[in-house]
């Protein structure tokens, strides 16, 4: 390949769309106004519109959206929250950040928090179940809100990796009580740094959690609840107004991408890939296989210029901070899955030769 393989290509992006993020800088640092202005508002505004629900809150961060959220329904001490092993650590963080028990769930073949096992987690002291759309697929989210109903416990959604991606033409996001959201760069809608989001159709959740972003205040210096300094600040509210304008577009060229892995590995049992449930559509965020040998060939592929990641290679509750917490806790699929798990480039700036080199590289070496 004379093109160098990347895994995020940042700059590829900047320089698409160079003379409308300059545009973009001047027209905020001319307005004098860079936190909770303007920019936050229409972003706020524009994102609603693009999920279909009624109230976006901007954020510092996805674990803050998170968190928020765990506070505007008052979880806190005491409480247990129903989530996955498998995420970033931030889910867990957000959960134990608002004094709440994170019960962690073992997970299906996809990768996915396993709904049959759920019931039997829920004890009296459980408040709130927590699943996240891993790689940008969704979990069984209908089965998952029907046992919250049953059981009448908050559902809120780590959609962090889901962008745009829709389960019976519904967005990510928007089938709990509240979404969560974050915008690091490496998001299919990411910032030039940290954002988040909490979305929600709840008047009441929604003012309390933009609130509790800005030091609890319900008027200014009036501060009725106890808050944090979480605020989406005018820069990445302006910036991010931009690249939603541009999602549908990356991620159609994500799943191009995708549809040539599949079409690729189809006929090939060496590669077992890891498919969207029925009647959604994935954004893509990972393009995710499973494969033996795996440390091998990551490694045999590093050597031909292609990077890859691991999502994730240790299980939440056995990270150093909480391995003794959780030592009697068994994961048996969870602890199989991340053994064999790759994650190939699938950005929306590669070129379909990019792709089908990596993808005959696999090939190759998996035969």
């Amino acid at each position: 390949m004379n093109k160098t393989i990347f895994f995020n290509d940042f700059k590829a992006e900047v320089k698409e769309l160079e003379r409308t993020y300059q545009d973009t800088y001047k027209r905020v640092i001319n307005s004098g106004w860079y936190i909770l202005g303007n920019e936050v508002k229409a972003f706020e505004e524009e994102f609603s519109q693009y999920l279909n629900i009624k109230f976006v809150v901007g954020v510092a961060n996805g674990l803050d959206a998170i968190k928020i959220s765990l506070m505007a329904l008052n979880i806190g001490s005491g409480d247990e929250v129903i989530t996955t092993p498998l995420s970033a650590v931030a889910t867990t963080l957000a959960i134990m950040a608002v004094g709440a028990t994170p019960i962690f769930v073992d997970i299906k073949p996809d990768g996915q928090l396993d709904e049959t096992l759920i019931e039997a987690k829920i004890t009296k002291k459980t408040k709130a179940i927590l699943p996240v759309h891993l790689y940008g697929n969704f979990c069984q989210i209908d089965e998952i809100n029907k046992i919250a109903q049953k059981h009448n416990l908050f559902l809120i959604e780590d959609a962090a990796q889901a962008h745009g991606s829709t389960h019976k033409g519904k967005m990510a996001g928007t089938f709990g009580n509240l979404g969560c959201f974050s915008f690091y760069p490496t998001k299919n809608l990411g910032a030039f740094g940290d954002g988040g989001a909490v979305i929600t159709n709840n008047k009441k959740i929604a003012t309390l959690a933009k609130s509790i972003r800005d030091y609890g205040q319900s008027k200014k210096y009036l501060h009725t609840y106890y808050g944090l300094n979480s605020r989406l600040d005018e820069f990445h509210a302006a910036f991010l107004r931009v690249k939603l304008k541009n999602l549908s577009k990356a991620n159609k060229k994500r799943t191009n991408n995708a549809n040539i892995y599949l079409q690729s590995f189809k006929d090939n049992p060496k590669v077992d890939l890891i498919l969207p449930i029925n009647n959604s559509l994935s954004n893509y965020h990972q393009f995710v296989v499973k494969v033996d040998n795996r440390n091998g060939i990551q490694e045999k592929l590093k050597n031909l210029g292609i990077p890859t990641l691991i999502h994730y290679p240790t299980l939440i509750p056995y990270q150093p901070f909480l391995k003794d917490k959780y030592k009697n806790i068994k994961l048996p699929q969870a602890e199989k899955f991340i053994k064999n798990i790759l994650s190939l480039p699938c950005g929306p700036y590669l070129k379909p030769n990019q792709v089908k080199f990596i993808a005959k590289s696999i090939l190759s070496l998996t035969k």
